[in-house]
């Protein structure tokens, strides 16, 4: 969980009356960051949510750190314009490769899924595989967030470019992606793991798949469940849970409104009502 004092002096963002009414901003690439959006409809019922896929620029995992960060600059000043009291990074990309930079830049408390997935992953295992976007393994985040904790677990990585385009195109229980992820998982079998971690918020989408072609003494970590659980108890901290009733879930997406809804049916229950938002230099232009 992060710390106190990180988010102390971003108070002055709520000055409103009832701050605790705002929303909670997430954000994804795409459809993965619905596995965030569900744990909090699980976990804290009772707080509104503005979920905004970057679906025009989608995958993250093949981008470089530049293109990730400007991205993920942008999406927080139209989250910040839109009052949320606290974001979710629900993008392991966009978790390791910018938020500690965009924390420094952006006075609104912002969490990551990575700590939270890696404190998980070592309280399960001892030998531990990260399935990640190419960006995510390469960057080593998880690797390194693990042996922070516990030096004494071995950790093994892999990215999984095709992953997300399968599951965006609804390819999931296509025999080809079952083919895909055998690949994948084969270097991690060899190594004998007794823990997987689903290194991007999309693959808990694959966990039927995945769960077919693991050991059964293999468990699974989501850290969708943990990051969701942290963000609980720092909104205990700052006074900022709500304890009214929410308002419906808002989505916006920067790519195909329909194509969103059509695809967010299947893992939300009902149809969302979905907008589009386009980023403009303007917007850029006022973080620097």
């Amino acid at each position: 969980m992060y710390s106190s004092s990180i988010f102390e002096a971003n108070l002055d963002n709520f000055s409103d009356q009832e701050p605790q009414r705002a929303p909670i901003g997430i954000f994804d690439s795409g459809v993965g960051g619905l596995t965030v959006l569900r744990q909090l409809y699980r976990q804290l019922s009772n707080e509104s949510i503005i979920y905004f896929g970057d679906t025009a620029r989608l995958p993250y995992g093949i981008r470089s750190q530049a293109e990730i960060l400007q991205f993920t600059r942008e999406i927080l000043t139209w989250l910040q314009q839109q009052q949320v009291k606290m974001v979710i990074m629900a993008c392991n990309t966009s978790s390791a490769l910018a938020l500690e930079t965009v924390r420094q830049e952006f006075n609104i408390p912002i969490l990551g899924v990575i700590l939270p997935g890696a404190k998980a992953a070592v309280q399960q295992g001892k030998r531990i595989g990260v399935i990640a976007t190419p960006a995510t393994a390469k960057s080593n985040a998880y690797k390194h967030a693990i042996l922070e904790i516990a030096p004494d677990v071995q950790v093994w990585q892999v990215g999984c470019p095709e992953f997300v385009p399968l599951i965006e195109q609804n390819r999931i229980h296509d025999p080809y992606t079952a083919e895909v992820a055998r690949a994948y998982l084969e270097p991690l079998l060899e190594q004998e793991i007794d823990t997987l971690v689903h290194g991007c918020t999309h693959y808990p989408h694959l966990t039927p798949v995945l769960r077919s072609l693991l050991p059964s003494h293999v468990q699974l970590v989501d850290p969708a469940v943990h990051v969701v659980a942290a963000c609980a108890q720092e909104l205990d901290l700052l006074g900022l849970k709500n304890t009214h009733l929410p308002l419906p879930t808002r989505f916006a997406v920067s790519g195909c409104p329909k194509q969103f809804s059509q695809s967010g049916v299947q893992w939300l229950g009902y149809t969302p009502m979905v907008e589009e938002v386009c980023f403009t230099d303007t917007a850029i232009s006022q973080l620097q």
